[in-house]
This record gives C-alpha cells, sequence and structure tokens, in this order.
C-alpha cells in the first residue's frame, strides 16, 4: 500500500521506515483485524532484515495495534466499537490543544505544507474511500507535526490511529466520507491564519461529528 508518512526532515532509519509501512497498513486495515503477524513475511514483503522489523513490532504492540500472546503468536488488535468513547474522550480535549497551538507555532515550511493539502483536498475522487482516508491521516498528521510539541503529536497520532480504524471498520455504512474529509478545509485555512481560537473551535467539531457519524452507523 501506499505509505501515509508524515513530513520528513531526516533520513529514516530502517526500523522507524518498517514501523511506519507496518502502522499504517494496520490502520488503514489493509491488515485485517485479527490476522496473524508473520515476522519473517513482513520483512520479506518490506525488503528489511528481521530485526528493523521485530522493533517496528515492539512499538506496534505498545501503540495497541497488535497483541502477543504466549504460545499463540502474534495478531492484529481486534477493532472494539467500545473504545470509541474512550478514544473520543481524550481526542475531544488534545485536537483542539493541537490546532490551537499549530496556528499559534506553525512555520512557514509547516504552512505549505498544509496549504498544499487543502490543494489535495479538492484533487482526490470523492468515491475512492482509501484515498481519501489517506489524506484524512496526512491532514491531521501535519497539523500535529505543526504544533512543534513531539509529546502532543506523538499521544495523538497514537489516538488518531485507533480513531482510524474504527473509521475504516465501518466506511461502507457511512454516507458522506468525502465531506467529513473536506471539513479540514476550514481547519487549516484558520490554522494557517494563525487563528488559535477558531481552529480549537473547528477542531472540536470535527472530533464530536466523527463520534456521532460513526454512532449513527452503528
Amino acid at each position: 500500500m501506499e505509505n501515509v508518512a508524515e513530513p520528513l526532515g531526516e533520513e529514516l532509519s530502517f526500523a522507524e521506515r518498517a514501523y511506519r509501512n507496518i502502522r499504517d497498513q494496520l490502520v488503514m486495515l489493509d491488515i485485517r483485524p485479527g490476522a496473524p503477524i508473520n515476522e519473517d513475511q513482513l520483512a520479506q514483503s518490506l525488503g528489511f532484515g528481521r530485526t528493523p522489523v521485530r522493533e517496528a513490532l515492539k512499538r506496534l504492540q505498545y501503540e495497541r495495534l497488535i497483541a502477543a500472546y504466549p504460545r499463540r503468536g502474534t495478531f492484529a488488535t481486534d477493532v472494539n466499537i467500545t473504545d470509541l468513547a474512550h478514544i473520543s474522550e481524550v481526542r475531544q480535549e488534545l485536537e483542539p490543544l493541537a490546532a490551537a497551538q499549530a496556528a499559534r507555532r506553525a512555520t512557514p515550511a509547516d504552512r505549505s505544507t498544509l496549504t498544499a493539502l487543502i490543494q489535495g483536498l479538492g484533487q482526490v475522487d470523492r468515491g475512492d474511500t482509501a484515498s481519501l482516508m489517506r489524506l484524512d491521516l496526512k491532514v491531521h498528521r501535519a497539523v500535529y507535526a505543526a504544533t512543534h510539541n513531539p509529546y502532543l503529536e506523538d499521544t495523538l497520532v497514537r489516538y488518531d490511529n485507533l480513531a482510524t480504524r474504527i473509521w475504516c471498520l465501518f466506511i461502507d455504512r457511512l454516507a458522506d466520507m468525502a465531506s467529513h474529509v473536506e471539513e479540514h478545509e476550514p481547519l487549516i485555512e484558520a490554522i494557517v491564519a494563525g487563528d488559535a481560537e477558531k481552529a480549537a473551535d473547528i477542531a472540536r467539531g470535527h472530533v464530536e461529528g466523527f463520534e456521532q457519524a460513526i454512532r449513527s452507523a452503528i
């Protein structure tokens, strides 16, 4: 699959590249919930040795994307809809904070990246749900990077990954995926304009809308 990469400031290690690739396969459900994780097969498919893949899998276990069981093996975690309330509770507090801090701290390079993503919103086929989901991830990760707070960024990437897995599970039941993704345009515009209060309000509404959309699809 196409890797949903964050903006890169330096050459990535093999372990980091393996981590991002496997992570995004899990997030987009290209590796289905409950599927066995075979270290050798992943290493071969990615063209890496076993060591970087093993390091990546350790991180992914910590992030609740895979689970290891004694004498059974390692598997992609199930997507549990009961987690939605817990995930949303965290995101409703932290997403507005991230949007506001991005508006305050975004560098010219950050603003350029975000502006390019607005242009991308208008170019994606509204019926191509996979591309829409990848663009959604790119927007969120670019906003988190623009906070220039690595702890906030890491936390939100993790929770957005979990939320996206839920989203992907119900994507066939959702009426208008494109409109949800297009909601990012006013958010990005507020961040680029440096309007922290408006950015926070839009981000809060976006998270609330996500939870409502999922619950209506259940």
